[in-house]
């Protein structure tokens, strides 16, 4: 069982996402207002709190949103996690459809730290069903059943 730290949304690729107070979830599209959602298979990215909070350490100075990830979860090993899980939060239940991703052009964060974490930390999601989520929701990784 895994907790949500933050949601996150950006208007436009290649920027950082910005804490939303809580994000709507739309069936089979991703979190309504941000650039990434749509009819394809990287609707919501997440990227563990554990993971940024080791980064930081390692003097990267950085907020929620900094890596593009629109979910941040704590208790939950998402890296691990083979493509086809899904994860449940109250309504919503999303399905990984990808470990990490090419780091198309180097972000800030990789120009000042000399790597970015999403590229190898990050996973990718599509929307089967969706709700609202916000800061504190509990989050789930489902069985066989439950899916």
């Amino acid at each position: 069982m895994g907790k949500v730290m933050a949601v996150c949304i950006s208007e436009k690729k290649g920027t950082q996402k910005t804490r939303v107070e809580e994000g709507h979830f739309i069936e089979e599209y991703g979190i309504e207002g941000d650039a990434h959602a749509g009819k394809w298979h990287r609707q919501v990215s997440l990227l563990s709190f554990d993971t940024i909070e080791d980064f930081k350490a390692r003097g990267a100075e950085i907020g929620n949103g900094a890596f593009g990830e629109n979910i941040i979860v704590q208790g939950i090993d998402l890296i691990h996690l083979p493509v086809s899980t899904r994860l449940k939060c109250g309504d919503i239940l999303l399905e990984v459809t990808q470990i990490g991703k090419e780091c198309h052009s180097h972000c800030e964060i990789y120009k000042k730290m000399g790597e970015c974490i999403m590229p190898t930390n990050g996973i990718f999601t599509r929307v089967l069903h969706g709700g609202l989520m916000k800061e504190g929701d509990e989050i789930t990784v489902c069985t066989e059943q439950e899916s």
